[in-house]
């Protein structure tokens, strides 16, 4: 896989320099996740089919 070069931020970066996040970048087999704080440190693909499933689990986790 080559390096994605589209990422995007979440809409909770907050204020300020925004960088108090995670990016992620849609290829069209898998799904790219990074550190917006440290990008060249690495980045986690998944599979595209898996990461629906791993955004609700997190979400699941915050919920009261």
């Amino acid at each position: 896989m080559t390096t994605p070069d589209n990422w995007r931020k979440s809409s909770y970066s907050g204020s300020g320099d925004g960088n108090a996040c995670v990016e992620v970048s849609a290829r069209r087999t898998h799904i790219a996740i990074r550190d917006s704080k440290a990008p060249a440190y690495g980045i986690l693909t998944v599979p595209a089919e898996a990461f629906a499933p791993f955004i609700e689990a997190l979400k699941s986790l915050t919920r009261p």
